[in-house]
């Protein structure tokens, strides 16, 4: 924020000084306010039989370094670009410092620590971890801190913080990245209610997708999913969406909500989970066959196509973010076999629009197609 000052105006009465010969009493306040200002030098020795007054002025200098972003959240999506606006105001007199230092870091979802993204003092500039190479400064103008992430990832999604050192003189603030996407559930091919917080970690990814946010998970329930297994979010916690209450989950009598089981035991705890993911770079696609295939069979099918059969989160993406609607069920990465229905209509998904779950079938079976998914540069 910017530099401001405070002004205290103390009204002081002096008629209230008993001016008795022999003695001066005065009200113990305005003793300590003659005191500590110094009043002996400033009160008007001009009596006369009214009341005379003084206004003091107190003045105390406001921050000489603020940092202001000028947006809370910015929205991108995964393979674009983002910039996370800051900037930082200096006072006029402050000399300038070429040992001024920006810093930009990533709080972890649970806020127990912050994970290093780049620095900046004079002429070195420093990037970390995942973010080397992908992370510069806008460098718009004198007092622009601004972050610019090229080709984000999901794991970019998250609150970063923007701080700047100069001197004795430090102040910070943060800016969300969220990302256009998809949250949806998930469970393995060995049954629901298996995966330890690592393990549903591992799931999301393999599947194209990270575990989801609080903040997605709510966001997608206002969009009308419901879902009534308890899943995993990012923050270790386990919570299920319901837009229509009823008995098996958490009473019909409820309210619609995200249902919260709270903060559990990351290693001994099992649930489902619930995962994000966004758009893709390349091509996702129903493989014309002329029969149908087992699952080994779809693996190589998509192989000599010049691609790999797809994951879980690539068709939720296609059929969110692009509209793909295709009513023939085929097999999936994590040996699932589902289709997706963008245009609800008899024999497909007469009700609604979604990612139809045919199962886990034995994987000898000659009964589907299958999903592929070709990557492009």
């Amino acid at each position: 924020m910017p530099a401001f000052g405070i002004s205290l105006t103390l009204n002081v009465q002096l008629s209230q000084v008993n001016r008795s010969p022999g003695a001066i009493t005065m009200n113990p306040l305005l003793l300590f306010a003659f005191i500590s200002l110094g009043l002996a030098e400033s009160v008007d020795h001009t009596n006369s039989d009214s009341e005379q007054y003084k206004t003091i002025y107190v003045s105390e200098n406001g921050p000489r370094l603020s940092v202001v972003t000028e947006q809370a959240k910015v929205v991108s999506r995964r393979g674009s670009n983002a910039t996370l606006p800051c900037k930082f105001i200096r006072d006029p007199g402050l000399p300038p410092n070429p040992k001024l230092r920006i810093k930009w870091t990533k709080l972890t979802s649970d806020y127990l620590k912050e994970i290093d993204v780049f620095v900046v003092m004079g002429y070195h500039k420093k990037s970390y971890g995942s973010f080397h190479g992908r992370v510069h400064l806008q460098g718009a103008g004198e007092g622009d801190a601004s972050l610019v992430i090229t080709e984000i990832t999901l794991e970019d999604y998250g609150k970063y913080k923007c701080e700047v050192i100069d001197g004795l003189e430090d102040n910070t603030g943060v800016v969300t990245l969220d990302l256009q996407g998809i949250v949806f559930p998930f469970f393995p091919r060995f049954g629901r209610y298996n995966l330890n917080f690592h393990d549903a970690e591992r799931a999301c990814q393999e599947q194209d997708a990270a575990v989801a946010s609080f903040d997605q998970l709510y966001d997608a329930w206002r969009g009308g999913l419901d879902w009534c297994n308890a899943g995993w979010l990012n923050d270790g916690s386990v919570q299920y969406p319901i837009t229509q209450p009823r008995e098996p989950c958490g009473g019909k009598n409820t309210v619609p909500g995200v249902r919260n089981y709270g903060l559990r035991d990351k290693e001994k705890s099992h649930y489902d989970v619930f995962c994000f993911t966004s758009n893709f770079k390349g091509r996702f696609y129903y493989l014309i066959h002329p029969t149908k295939l087992t699952y080994s069979e779809a693996v190589q099918a998509c192989q000599r196509d010049g691609a790999e059969i797809a994951k879980v989160g690539q068709m939720y993406s296609a059929w969110k973010l692009l509209g793909y609607d295709r009513c023939d069920a085929g097999w999936l990465a994590d040996g699932s076999v589902r289709y997706p229905i963008s245009r609800p209509r008899r024999r497909c998904s007469p009700t609604e629009a979604a990612v139809r779950f045919v199962g886990f079938p034995d994987k000898k079976q000659k009964l589907y197609g299958v999903y592929c998914f070709k990557a492009s540069d």
